[in-house]
């Protein structure tokens, strides 16, 4: 008989405390059951089953049999189940979750261009930089940026990107260029405030050493592109993802200060909850975002 066939019948047998439960379960007559196993005890040369008229139980032998069949029949479910969405094509919905900035800036284009791609395949995008619980509200994946947290999700880098200090020429002119990390303490610091660190801004000296900076100037928002303009716009210096600066440096609008100080740079992966095999409209989804940001550069994020 097949091996496979007697494992599952044993297995079944004792999940379900009987051949007549089992029967039931798999489809099959409880002679057809009972044979299998009579079958796998006959070839191992051992009883793995206690059978009595009320209660069907495993021996001691038995227990430790059925430890390993049930790991061999789930290795075997996850084989089939991969093979079986290897072949399947991208369709369905997915909802994911993207901080603002990088979804308007360089998200959205990336999307569209899967979009027109897989055509089976619908996205609810929602633009939140809160950090959402995937699991518990229902998203596929989301975009996160900087040092993940330890956490049972499953990840994958996109690419990476520098924290960078700007400020505007009118800025600088009226209130002095820093020349050292001391020097931002007398000087307008604009917050973003979902940021991991909280009210410090993190620098590095030239030394290598890390630097706090408490962070309270006349402006503190929860979304980058609002700090972005606040800052062309003079009101103070900002800590920003090089992703986020578009063609504001190129055309002077805003002026890099203490580059020597950056940290530095931060991930931005994909994560998503863990499973052996992702759906293939997920999968499909992962894989695109990776070939997509594949060859950006750190500091010259396309706008």
């Amino acid at each position: 008989m097949d091996r496979l066939a007697e494992m599952e019948a044993f297995v079944n047998v004792v999940d379900n405390g009987g051949f007549t439960e089992a029967a039931r379960k798999m489809g099959m007559s409880k002679s057809a059951i009972s044979k299998n196993v009579s079958s796998l005890e006959t070839r191992l040369a051992v009883r793995l089953l206690n059978r009595t008229t009320r209660r069907v139980s495993p021996t001691e032998v038995g227990l430790a049999y059925y430890d390993r069949a049930r790991g061999v029949l789930n290795d075997a479910n996850d084989a089939d189940s991969m093979v079986t969405s290897m072949q399947q094509s991208p369709r369905g919905s997915l909802r994911i979750s993207v901080p603002v900035s990088f979804g308007v800036g360089q998200l959205s284009g990336v999307v569209a261009k899967f979009l027109c791609t897989y055509p089976d395949v619908d996205i609810n995008m929602v633009l939140d930089d809160r950090f959402v619980e995937l699991v518990a509200e229902g998203f596929d994946l989301a975009i996160r940026i900087g040092v993940l947290e330890n956490s049972s999700l499953m990840a994958r880098k996109l690419a990476e990107t520098r924290m960078i200090l700007v400020a505007s020429p009118d800025y600088l002119e009226r209130n002095g260029t820093p020349t050292t990390i001391d020097d931002l303490t007398s000087h307008h610091l604009l917050h973003y405030s979902n940021m991991s660190t909280g009210n410090f801004w993190r620098l590095k000296s030239p030394s290598g050493e890390e630097r706090q900076v408490r962070v309270g100037g006349r402006l503190t928002a929860n979304n980058g592109e609002s700090l972005l303009k606040a800052a062309e716009a003079g009101l103070g210096l900002i800590l920003m993802p090089t992703f986020l600066q578009g063609t504001s440096l190129e055309e002077g609008r805003l002026k890099q200060v203490l580059p020597e100080c950056c940290p530095d740079p931060l991930g931005i992966y994909a994560v998503y909850p863990p499973g052996p095999f992702p759906q293939p409209k997920l999968r499909a989804l992962i894989d695109f975002l990776v070939e997509s940001f594949r060859h950006v550069d750190t500091d010259r994020w396309p706008s």
